[in-house]
């Protein structure tokens, strides 16, 4: 039973989607809840950011990828600018190293488009409530990888130049190493990712969300 003052003060929420009929959705499950009401909806981060300063929702829902920026720098963009911002990140996305990067990057919630509404609009109160909420399903993402070993930031350059098509040596003038050294960092990748050959290196990278093509 929702007490009668909190259905008079709505959570306002802004959505932040850049698919219409996905925003449509989720416009359509949170109004439909007693104790919501969406007073934004934006389509790009820029937008968000607008609007956010507009409308100061209690809680905004952030898809990933965004046209212009993605919804993790648009996330760090409104906390800069107001840092108790609640902010969940909503997507279709669920590679591992993505949601990391989101919960560290200051998100109070990281949730599936493929949840059940109920358990999106439970999320949602617990964010408005104060609290941090992680759902099962996204924990046990989080804990395949717990143990695995990251990759540094030049390994990671290094991934994202294999993934744009570069050979070893293309990779070498880019980063200013040798192509010896380029050699190595894809040997330590394949072992950090459990990985026999590049190929499988850069699908295990794209489906953990470590890089995007």
């Amino acid at each position: 039973m929702i007490p009668a003052e909190i259905m008079m003060n709505p959570i306002r929420i802004l959505s932040v989607d850049d698919h219409p009929l996905l925003r449509e959705g989720i416009v359509a499950v949170i109004n439909g809840q007693p104790d919501m009401q969406v007073v934004a909806q934006a389509s790009d981060g820029q937008e968000a950011i607008t609007y956010f300063c507009e409308r100061k929702p209690d809680v905004t829902l952030m898809e990933l990828r965004l046209p212009d920026m993605s919804g993790i720098d648009a996330m760090i963009a409104i906390r800069t600018i107001c840092p108790e911002a609640r902010i969940v990140i909503f997507s279709i996305f669920d590679g591992d190293s993505q949601i990391q990067r989101a919960l560290a990057a200051g998100a109070r919630s990281y949730i599936f488009k493929s949840m059940p509404p109920k358990e999106i609009t439970d999320t949602i109160r617990q964010i408005h409530a104060g609290k941090k909420c992680i759902p099962a399903e996204v924990a046990t993402r989080l804990a395949e990888h717990l143990s695995d070993q990251e990759l540094s930031e030049r390994e990671m350059k290094v991934l994202q130049h294999v993934a744009a098509g570069n050979r070893n040596r293309d990779i070498a003038k880019h980063l200013f190493i040798s192509a010896e050294t380029v050699k190595s960092h894809m040997k330590h990748i394949m072992e950090k990712l459990g990985a026999s050959d590049r190929t499988q290196a850069l699908t295990i990278a794209l489906r953990r969300g470590m890089i995007q093509l």
